[in-house]
Protein backbone atom coordinates (compact mmCIF):
# COMPACT_ATOMS: atom_id res chain seq x y z
CA UNK A 1 0.00 0.00 0.00
CA UNK A 2 2.86 2.60 1.01
CA UNK A 3 4.93 1.21 -2.13
CA UNK A 4 1.33 2.21 -4.50
CA UNK A 5 1.41 5.52 -2.66
CA UNK A 6 4.85 6.45 -3.07
CA UNK A 7 4.17 5.65 -7.03
CA UNK A 8 0.89 7.81 -6.99
CA UNK A 9 3.11 11.06 -5.74
CA UNK A 10 5.79 10.59 -8.08
CA UNK A 11 3.14 10.55 -10.98
CA UNK A 12 1.75 13.47 -9.44
CA UNK A 13 5.29 14.99 -9.13
CA UNK A 14 5.11 16.62 -12.05
CA UNK A 15 2.36 19.15 -10.92
CA UNK A 16 4.49 20.02 -8.17
CA UNK A 17 6.95 20.33 -10.71
CA UNK A 18 4.96 23.30 -12.12
CA UNK A 19 4.06 24.80 -9.31
CA UNK A 20 7.68 25.37 -8.45
CA UNK A 21 8.06 26.68 -11.50
CA UNK A 22 5.13 29.52 -10.92
CA UNK A 23 6.56 30.38 -7.66
CA UNK A 24 9.67 31.24 -9.08
CA UNK A 25 8.04 33.16 -11.74
CA UNK A 26 5.82 34.73 -9.21
CA UNK A 27 8.95 35.88 -7.12
CA UNK A 28 10.65 37.45 -9.91
CA UNK A 29 7.47 39.44 -10.76
CA UNK A 30 7.01 40.45 -6.88
CA UNK A 31 10.53 40.93 -6.53
CA UNK A 32 10.84 43.16 -9.18
CA UNK A 33 7.30 45.61 -8.25
CA UNK A 34 8.54 45.86 -5.01
CA UNK A 35 12.33 46.97 -5.76
CA UNK A 36 14.12 44.08 -4.80
CA UNK A 37 16.46 43.43 -7.51
CA UNK A 38 18.70 46.59 -6.71
CA UNK A 39 20.15 49.24 -8.32
CA UNK A 40 20.08 47.51 -11.61
CA UNK A 41 17.05 45.52 -12.15
CA UNK A 42 17.20 44.40 -15.57
CA UNK A 43 20.87 42.79 -14.78
CA UNK A 44 19.81 41.18 -11.98
CA UNK A 45 16.18 39.92 -13.81
CA UNK A 46 18.66 38.69 -16.57
CA UNK A 47 20.99 37.17 -14.47
CA UNK A 48 18.13 35.33 -12.35
CA UNK A 49 16.21 33.98 -15.02
CA UNK A 50 18.99 32.25 -17.00
CA UNK A 51 20.38 30.71 -13.76
CA UNK A 52 16.67 29.50 -12.95
CA UNK A 53 16.19 27.95 -16.55
CA UNK A 54 20.08 26.32 -16.44
CA UNK A 55 18.91 24.84 -13.00
CA UNK A 56 15.27 23.22 -14.33
CA UNK A 57 17.56 22.32 -17.13
CA UNK A 58 20.00 20.12 -15.11
CA UNK A 59 17.11 19.09 -13.01
CA UNK A 60 15.40 17.35 -16.08
CA UNK A 61 18.41 16.06 -17.24
CA UNK A 62 19.18 14.62 -14.06
CA UNK A 63 15.82 12.48 -13.78
CA UNK A 64 16.50 9.69 -16.17
CA UNK A 65 19.76 9.06 -13.80
CA UNK A 66 17.65 9.12 -10.88
CA UNK A 67 15.14 6.68 -12.15
CA UNK A 68 17.46 4.19 -12.74
CA UNK A 69 18.97 4.51 -9.44
CA UNK A 70 16.11 4.94 -7.12
CA UNK A 71 14.63 2.42 -9.51
CA UNK A 72 11.50 4.84 -9.98
CA UNK A 73 10.56 5.20 -13.83
CA UNK A 74 7.63 7.26 -12.75
CA UNK A 75 10.29 10.16 -12.65
CA UNK A 76 10.58 10.24 -16.16
CA UNK A 77 7.03 12.06 -16.05
CA UNK A 78 8.93 15.13 -14.54
CA UNK A 79 11.04 15.39 -17.26
CA UNK A 80 8.79 17.02 -19.43
CA UNK A 81 7.56 19.67 -17.45
CA UNK A 82 11.42 20.53 -16.18
CA UNK A 83 12.36 20.99 -20.07
CA UNK A 84 9.28 23.32 -20.85
CA UNK A 85 10.19 25.94 -17.64
CA UNK A 86 13.65 25.66 -18.44
CA UNK A 87 12.91 26.70 -22.37
CA UNK A 88 9.98 29.73 -20.57
CA UNK A 89 12.99 30.92 -18.09
CA UNK A 90 15.67 30.57 -20.59
CA UNK A 91 13.27 32.68 -23.45
CA UNK A 92 12.88 35.43 -20.46
CA UNK A 93 16.08 35.79 -20.04
CA UNK A 94 16.83 36.41 -23.92
CA UNK A 95 13.74 38.54 -24.54
CA UNK A 96 15.13 40.75 -20.92
CA UNK A 97 17.90 41.18 -22.33
CA UNK A 98 17.33 41.90 -25.93
CA UNK A 99 14.76 44.89 -24.32
CA UNK A 100 17.07 45.57 -21.95
CA UNK A 101 20.85 45.60 -23.04
CA UNK A 102 20.01 45.61 -26.88
CA UNK A 103 17.13 47.52 -27.53
CA UNK A 104 15.89 45.19 -30.01
CA UNK A 105 18.62 46.58 -32.56
CA UNK A 106 20.18 44.27 -34.85
CA UNK A 107 23.16 46.71 -35.17
CA UNK A 108 23.86 46.52 -31.87
CA UNK A 109 23.09 42.60 -31.48
CA UNK A 110 26.12 42.27 -33.79
CA UNK A 111 28.52 44.27 -31.64
CA UNK A 112 27.51 42.11 -28.96
CA UNK A 113 28.22 38.49 -30.71
CA UNK A 114 31.27 39.55 -31.86
CA UNK A 115 32.94 41.62 -28.32
CA UNK A 116 31.04 38.54 -25.96
CA UNK A 117 31.24 35.19 -27.57
CA UNK A 118 29.15 34.01 -24.67
CA UNK A 119 26.12 35.57 -25.52
CA UNK A 120 26.88 33.98 -28.88
CA UNK A 121 27.10 30.43 -27.44
CA UNK A 122 23.93 31.05 -25.10
CA UNK A 123 21.88 31.77 -28.32
CA UNK A 124 22.80 28.52 -29.73
CA UNK A 125 21.97 26.94 -26.78
CA UNK A 126 18.41 28.70 -26.86
CA UNK A 127 17.71 28.00 -30.61
CA UNK A 128 19.01 24.07 -30.11
CA UNK A 129 15.99 23.67 -27.54
CA UNK A 130 13.37 25.26 -29.89
CA UNK A 131 12.80 21.93 -32.00
CA UNK A 132 12.92 20.28 -28.86
CA UNK A 133 10.31 22.03 -27.48
CA UNK A 134 8.35 21.87 -30.03
CA UNK A 135 8.62 18.14 -30.23
CA UNK A 136 7.91 17.15 -26.95
CA UNK A 137 4.63 16.15 -26.54
CA UNK A 138 3.84 12.08 -27.17
CA UNK A 139 2.06 12.67 -30.48
CA UNK A 140 5.61 14.08 -31.55
CA UNK A 141 7.65 11.25 -30.37
CA UNK A 142 5.06 8.77 -32.15
CA UNK A 143 5.08 10.74 -35.01
CA UNK A 144 9.28 10.82 -35.64
CA UNK A 145 10.33 7.20 -34.08
CA UNK A 146 13.69 6.55 -33.30
CA UNK A 147 14.44 9.77 -34.75
CA UNK A 148 12.90 11.72 -31.51
CA UNK A 149 15.25 9.89 -29.68
CA UNK A 150 18.37 10.93 -31.96
CA UNK A 151 16.62 14.57 -32.07
CA UNK A 152 16.09 14.94 -28.24
CA UNK A 153 19.83 13.61 -27.23
CA UNK A 154 20.85 17.03 -28.46
CA UNK A 155 19.98 18.39 -24.81
CA UNK A 156 23.44 17.13 -24.19
CA UNK A 157 24.83 19.61 -25.98
CA UNK A 158 22.76 22.75 -24.54
CA UNK A 159 23.54 21.69 -21.57
CA UNK A 160 27.42 21.92 -22.51
CA UNK A 161 26.84 25.38 -24.46
CA UNK A 162 24.99 26.43 -20.94
CA UNK A 163 27.78 25.88 -19.06
CA UNK A 164 30.73 27.50 -21.44
CA UNK A 165 28.29 30.44 -21.36
CA UNK A 166 28.25 30.47 -17.55
CA UNK A 167 31.81 30.01 -17.34
CA UNK A 168 32.66 32.59 -20.24
CA UNK A 169 31.24 35.74 -18.06
CA UNK A 170 32.42 34.86 -14.62
CA UNK A 171 34.47 37.40 -13.74
CA UNK A 172 35.21 36.33 -10.02
CA UNK A 173 32.61 34.18 -8.25
CA UNK A 174 33.49 30.95 -9.86
CA UNK A 175 31.53 28.87 -6.95
CA UNK A 176 28.10 28.31 -8.67
CA UNK A 177 29.94 28.06 -12.15
CA UNK A 178 31.93 25.56 -10.97
CA UNK A 179 28.82 23.37 -9.55
CA UNK A 180 27.12 23.57 -12.70
CA UNK A 181 29.18 22.61 -14.67
CA UNK A 182 30.51 19.45 -12.22
CA UNK A 183 26.67 18.36 -11.89
CA UNK A 184 26.35 18.84 -15.98
CA UNK A 185 29.62 16.58 -16.00
CA UNK A 186 28.38 14.19 -13.83
CA UNK A 187 24.81 13.98 -15.61
CA UNK A 188 26.64 13.65 -19.17
CA UNK A 189 28.73 11.07 -17.64
CA UNK A 190 25.74 8.97 -16.05
CA UNK A 191 24.18 8.76 -20.47
CA UNK A 192 27.96 8.33 -21.74
CA UNK A 193 26.65 5.33 -23.62
CA UNK A 194 23.48 7.23 -25.05
CA UNK A 195 25.92 9.43 -26.09
CA UNK A 196 28.38 7.48 -27.72
CA UNK A 197 24.96 6.05 -29.69
CA UNK A 198 24.15 9.88 -30.81
CA UNK A 199 27.35 10.37 -32.45
CA UNK A 200 26.82 6.97 -34.27
CA UNK A 201 23.33 8.40 -35.92
CA UNK A 202 24.46 11.31 -36.78
CA UNK A 203 27.93 9.58 -38.83
CA UNK A 204 25.04 7.16 -39.94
Amino acid sequence: MLVLRLKRGLGAGRWLVHCFGLLSFIWLVLAALQNQLGPDPIKQLVLLTGERGFQFLLFSLAISPLARLFTAPLLAQWRRPAGLWAFYFLSLHLLLFAQGYIGWSWVILVEELVERPYITVGTLAWLLLVPLVLTSTRRARLRLGPRWDVLHRLVFFVAALGCVHVIWQVRSDWINAGVYTLICVLIIGSRYRNARRFLKAIRG
